[in-house]
């Protein structure tokens, strides 16, 4: 009964001015109920899910906002670990209009700084509908984050739009994400995504890079081989350095082959909101959340 409630009040929460009036609490609350068929119990937190919830609603370290800002953690990650790993800058921009087409190369990336899903991949400029990505990008620099997910280090970021290099890996098809989870500033496993535009799926590896029996949701594949990156001891370093000090954060880095670079850092996996499959995963991976260390990045 309190799900349905739930469903019902989140399709009137997807309106901004109902939405925007009510409280964190209240809305992460009733959001955790709608996506997850689970009561959030905040005074008795043991799952990963239930423990970025209380990390939404009460980390408010200003780093915080510097770190999910896509722009300006350029910096933070250039100080912490060398200018090299940063994919190179094409531009960046207050307004879509202000980016003159025809200066940019036949390939590139263009995103948001300040959100989540609008990266745009532009393999050949030819081809771009640019009346479409104004539009995306235009509604996208609309849009504080903040609101939809109660995601605190979204909530000040000033809304850019970055243009960077394309790149690719050995498939010429994509760039793999390595995506690494640490926790308390250890890291502890991979996320793998590929065949985004295709098949999405999604592989789990463990440090020494054994295929890990998990699923979240997209499906694995066992049988898809992956192999370990060279520089995987590279990664895991790089991965250390920059969750220093953060209860959890998912470092993702790209690897083309023969270079290592930094791609984005995630404080809230999923909003907290994913499933696990074993569902045992999420209750150890908040056993590696310490929230009584008052740890800051």
């Amino acid at each position: 009964m309190l799900r349905l409630l739930c469903r019902g009040l989140m399709y009137f929460l997807y309106i901004p001015v109902i939405r925007n009036i009510f409280p964190d609490r209240w809305y992460v609350r009733c959001q955790y109920r709608y996506w997850t068929g689970k009561k959030l119990n905040l005074k008795d937190l043991r799952t990963f899910n239930e423990k970025l919830q209380w990390i939404k609603l009460n980390e408010r370290d200003p780093r915080l906002t510097i770190m999910a800002d896509k722009y300006r953690a350029r910096s933070f990650v250039s100080d912490k670990i060398g200018e090299k790993y940063l994919i190179p800058l094409i531009g960046v921009y207050d307004d879509f209009d202000d980016i003159n087409i025809e200066d940019l190369p036949e390939q590139f990336v263009v995103k948001c700084n300040h959100d989540s899903g609008s990266v745009i991949i532009v393999k050949n400029k030819e081809k771009m509908d640019v009346a479409a990505v104004r539009k995306k990008l235009r509604r996208a620099m609309r849009r504080n984050y903040y609101w939809s997910t109660r995601e605190w280090a979204y909530k000040g970021i000033e809304p850019k739009i970055i243009v960077e290099k394309y790149l690719e890996d050995e498939s010429r098809e994509e760039l793999k994400d390595y995506k690494i989870f640490c926790f308390e500033g250890e890291p502890k496993f991979f996320q793998v995504d590929f065949n985004r535009f295709t098949d999405h799926k999604r592989n789990f590896y463990s440090l020494n890079w054994e295929y890990m029996e998990l699923e979240s949701e997209f499906p694995t594949d066992p049988n898809y081989y992956i192999p370990v990156p060279e520089k995987l001891k590279e990664m895991l370093s790089i991965a250390e350095v920059l969750s220093e000090g953060t209860h959890h954060l998912r470092v993702d880095l790209y690897w083309d082959g023969s270079d290592i670079y930094f791609g984005e850092l995630t404080l809230y996996h999923g909003s907290g909101l994913k499933a696990f499959y074993p569902e045992e995963m999420n209750r150890v991976m908040g056993g590696w959340i310490d929230l009584t260390r008052g740890k800051r990045p």
